[in-house]
């Protein structure tokens, strides 16, 4: 029997083409589904005609509907974090000029509600015109916000936790160093008293031990208060909202005594209506140590003053304290200013034992703080604490 009109080769093509489509079209819509369940953005940039199509997924990552984004480069780049402007175009160009294989880079987007998401964007060209130039891109927006978090919370744990390790580390350090000092006065002493030959050695000897009993009891002391500052945890003791200018009044009556005997003018220049979520007892402890720091270490040839005022930021308050005393060689001293047992003023005061600044800094750090120090010899001393604005739970 004989067929007429009918092509075997073109119906195989025909069949052939019909079934490639239609397995096409399965793979496509089988990469579309695989995108929306990933939440995963598509997006295709036609460079020629600068027309960029954006995928429902992309739209909503930003917190856009499906019509409120046009379809150009620009609308996407203009959102871009400024900041990361620069290592975005540049990382995209590269792949442009043909120097990296695939575009990938990861930057913070402006989203409708004004906030800012971090997303992973990778892309690749497709297409090429007969000069080599690259005419079609094809890419996705995955939203790594939660993942930044993630890793910015691990890296400030890790930096915690290196630098409680160090403070421990050197806290360990100085209890081992100075107990084994009045340790080793001790055991002397006694050596000496087992063989002293008369009343008055003795006598002598236990004057000498009842010293080094007594400075070993402050020591005790003095470590006892720092581990007892270290060892505050509960939240709810960083809690309490404290009127800044009250706190410091308080503190500056409570040092009346000791300023009018030393002449001092202390200045309480905060604003009646600064406040702060925090720990109260701490606090004034704080004030109190560094006031009393100005007076112990003022300047006897001038009028001596010391000011306590406030700098607002928009995250942060600052507590500045500040006297026109007998300073300190900052540069000097740089690396000893908060440490254990530490002395810089170049006096003979019997009562520095140079752990007031290592309380005070250790209290400062109890809650969520941070103390700085700027000081030139002859001129005075300043100290910043800084708090970052919160609001009580």
């Amino acid at each position: 029997m004989k067929f007429s009109g009918f092509n075997l080769t073109n119906y195989k093509t025909k069949l052939y083409k019909k079934n490639r489509v239609q397995n096409q079209s399965s793979i496509d819509q089988k990469h579309e589904i695989a995108l929306q369940i990933s939440n995963v953005g598509l997006w295709d940039w036609n460079i020629t005609t600068d027309k960029v199509f954006y995928s429902t997924e992309s739209k909503q990552i930003i917190g856009y509907s499906e019509k409120e984004l046009k379809n150009t480069s620009k609308v996407w780049d203009n959102k871009v974090h400024p900041e990361d402007l620069e290592t975005y175009y540049k990382k995209f160009n590269l792949h442009l000029d043909g120097t990296i294989d695939l575009y990938e880079n990861e930057y913070r987007i402006l989203c409708k509600d004004g906030n800012y998401k971090w997303v992973l964007d990778k892309g690749k060209i497709i297409e090429r015109n007969s000069n080599g130039k690259p005419t079609r891109i094809i890419g996705t927006h995955t939203d790594i916000t939660n993942r930044r978090k993630y890793e910015s919370q691990l890296k400030k744990n890790l930096q915690l936790i290196t630098s409680q390790n160090k403070r421990l580390h050197n806290f360990t350090h100085i209890v081992s160093h100075n107990l084994k000092t009045h340790i080793g006065n001790l055991k002397n002493i006694l050596e000496f008293y087992n063989e002293a030959v008369n009343e008055t050695e003795k006598e002598e000897l236990i004057r000498h031990l009842k010293t080094i009993s007594k400075s070993l009891t402050t020591t005790i002391i003095d470590l006892d208060d720092i581990i007892s500052i270290k060892s505050k945890s509960d939240i709810n003791q960083l809690n309490e909202r404290v009127n800044l200018f009250e706190c410091a009044n308080k503190v500056v009556k409570s040092l009346d005594i000791d300023s009018t005997n030393k002449n001092i003018t202390i200045y309480n220049a905060l604003r009646m209506d600064d406040t702060l979520v925090t720990n109260r007892s701490y606090l004034e402890s704080v004030i109190y140590n560094l006031i009393s720091n100005g007076i112990k270490y003022s300047d006897s040839s001038k009028k001596s003053q010391i000011i306590i005022q406030s700098v607002h930021t928009k995250d942060t308050i600052k507590i500045l304290i500040a006297d026109n005393g007998i300073g300190i060689d900052t540069a000097k001293f740089k690396n000893q200013l908060f440490e254990m047992y530490q002395t810089f003023h170049g006096t003979d005061r019997k009562d520095s034992r140079g752990i007031g600044l290592y309380i005070t800094k250790t209290q400062v750090e109890a809650l969520n703080a941070t103390i700085e120090l700027d000081s030139k010899l002859n001129e005075g001393t300043t100290f910043i604490l800084t708090f970052k604005k919160k609001k009580a739970l």
